[in-house]
């Protein structure tokens, strides 16, 4: 398959995944309810906006690790199983400290504007944390050793008798470990749409599933995404107020938040095709 009909290929898997997703709000809205709808939709377009962010540090994982572009596939693979299970779990237990204890909305929102404003700041400064100094690596590589080589897309290799952890393990643990930390940030913006855990959790799968297809089209046209950073910087941050806010009783609506975000998306978007066009 060629490059361009690879990208054709996930062009359109995107497509699909952004429709069963416009599908699942619009039954929501006509067969539940529909400020539920409202904010699937909000979540949706915020927890997509994030995954766009998580795309580019997995492939400047994948470059550091010199992951061949067919284990990849497997390696996203499990990652998004991985990252469908870990959410749940954080999404479970926020909804639960929420419910038990309002006021952790307000540090959600402090630590959501402390992170928009550390990512606009760190994007303008051009800093990038190697992979190799993930802490969950360092540790597990005291207890099982990594092989020099990849050994096809094997997880698991034997080397002299003793079991070892091929790179591609490594980079999966890598990704996982990495998804809880974009999940610190993801679950608590979700709460700043809605306080329903299914819906936050159903906005969350088909981002997640989009995901692995939004990789390979990102992958392809990376260097044309080169205001991507700050808009999803400004949804953080906007997040994060939004949340700060309730402190003083002051709600900002669902249909507001929804415009937001789509706004962000869409400027960082066309502003980056623009200028590297222009470029």
């Amino acid at each position: 398959m060629s490059m361009s009909r690879s990208v054709k290929h996930s062009f359109k898997w995107v497509f699909i995944w952004m429709a069963c997703a416009a599908l699942t709000a619009a039954g929501i809205y006509l067969c539940i309810d529909q400020t539920y709808a409202l904010e699937f939709v909000g979540c949706y377009l915020l927890e997509f906006s994030l995954s766009m962010d998580n795309v580019f540090v997995f492939l400047s994982i994948f470059a550091s690790f010199g992951v061949p572009e067919p284990y990849q596939h497997r390696c996203l693979a499990y990652g998004v199983i991985g990252a469908m299970v870990l959410r749940f779990l954080f999404i479970m237990l926020g909804s639960a400290i929420v419910h038990s204890f309002a006021w952790v909305l307000y540090i959600f929102g402090f630590l959501l504007i402390y992170s928009g404003l550390k990512m606009f700041r760190e994007h303008g400064a051009g800093k990038q944390r190697s992979p190799h100094d993930n802490p969950v690596l360092k540790v597990l590589n005291c207890f099982l050793p990594v092989t020099r080589d990849f050994v096809g897309n094997h997880f698991f290799a034997r080397e002299h008798g003793r079991l070892m952890m091929t790179p591609l393990l490594a980079v999966l643990i890598v990704i996982e470990s990495s998804d809880i930390m974009f999940a610190i940030d993801s679950v608590p913006a979700a709460f700043s749409v809605s306080g329903h855990m299914y819906v936050i959790y159903a906005a969350n799968i088909f981002a997640i599933l989009g995901l692995r297809q939004l990789f390979f089209v990102i992958e392809h046209m990376q260097n044309r995404f080169c205001f991507m950073k700050y808009g999803v910087a400004a949804i953080l941050t906007f997040t994060g107020v939004k949340l700060a806010l309730l402190i003083f009783d002051v709600h900002i609506s669902i249909p507001v938040s929804i415009g937001f975000i789509l706004a962000m998306l869409l400027l960082s978007i066309l502003s980056s095709l623009i200028y590297t066009r222009s470029r």
